[in-house]
């Protein structure tokens, strides 16, 4: 594979960082890697297990000289970093992001890049509830998709050569609007999150079933709540107070439908719910389809079903 970018700096050394620094290496994209977090625990971690050849205890000093920066921090803390690195940033630099929300980002990070850089904010459609830099691996992006929302005056070579980075790590691209991104992901990414969350919640204060009933007969429901719900509570505090319009629209969405599924059963609508459950199915199966999940039943989730880490 050949190199894109000479230097890359990753500005946050968790899960997405920590990826990219796997793939890169992996499929040589990258002359050389440098890193900065805020914790000297994680910059020693990253040092130690070879994501970063080189870490640094500020973001400034990170992106000097560098021709790609990804910043990989919290939403909220976006504003703070741009801020800091802006006039460290070498000519014709590109800095992209991996925020789950466009706009909020957006607005933080563009009043803070000089003339000459060019800035891609990007968002990758792939994950898993662990945080750290110990949880990345190198095949977290195959054939998922990396979302960028250029501006419309974006340099098209800029955007050109970090699509290819993207895809070197094997990932889908493709571009749109900021603002249909946060829409789009308001409804497959966002709410289901704070469902989840507000399912783990409730089945918590159900005073009426103890906590080791919950623990001990989890079926693949709740379950699959719980592991959404362990995602990390400062990025998902970010994401929901900063794409707050988009999700409180999907809300009232899913409140409506909710109240109707609610009639029905208290109604005995049998045919109705049929009729509701098998065309929201046919969506789980244009999900396979395209390629992002299998079809392979996992409701007991045998051991052999790790993670690349050897974690289940």
């Amino acid at each position: 594979m050949t190199q894109v970018y000479n230097r890359v700096a990753l500005i946050g050394l968790g899960l997405i960082a920590s990826s990219m620094a796997h793939a890169m290496r992996a499929k040589g994209l990258a002359g050389e890697i440098v890193g900065h977090a805020k914790s000297a625990e994680t910059r020693a971690t990253a040092l130690e297990i070879g994501i970063c050849d080189q870490v640094f205890a500020t973001a400034a000093e990170a992106v000097a000289g560098a021709d790609l920066v990804v910043l990989a921090v919290p939403v909220g803390a976006m504003a703070e970093i741009a801020a800091e690195i802006g006039p460290h940033l070498a000519e014709g630099a590109t800095v992209t992001d991996v925020g789950s929300v466009k706009q909020a980002v957006i607005a933080a990070v563009a009043p803070h890049m000089p003339e000459g850089i060019h800035f891609i904010p990007g968002h990758p459609m792939a994950g898993t509830e662990y945080s750290g830099p110990r949880s990345g691996f190198a095949t977290l992006f195959v054939n998922k998709w990396w979302l960028l929302t250029p501006a419309s005056d974006a340099d098209p070579v800029a955007v050109a050569r970090l699509q290819q980075l993207l895809e070197g790590m094997q990932a889908k691209v493709n571009t749109m609007d900021a603002a249909h991104h946060d829409q789009v992901v308001a409804v497959v990414s966002h709410t289901p999150h704070l469902i989840a969350y507000t399912m783990v919640g409730v089945a918590d204060h159900l005073a009426q079933v103890s906590n080791s009933e919950v623990i001990e007969y989890s079926a693949s429901g709740f379950r699959d709540f719980t592991r959404i719900a362990a995602s990390d509570p400062t990025m998902w505090r970010d994401v929901f107070l900063t794409n707050k319009d988009a999700v409180l629209d999907v809300l009232g969405r899913f409140a409506e439908e909710l109240f109707v599924l609610q009639r029905a059963i208290r109604m005995g609508d049998g045919a109705l719910l049929h009729d509701y459950f098998t065309r929201t199915r046919a969506i789980r199966r244009g999900i396979i389809e395209a390629g992002q999940d299998t079809s392979a039943p996992d409701f007991g989730r045998a051991p052999a079903a790790a993670k690349p880490d050897g974690r289940a």
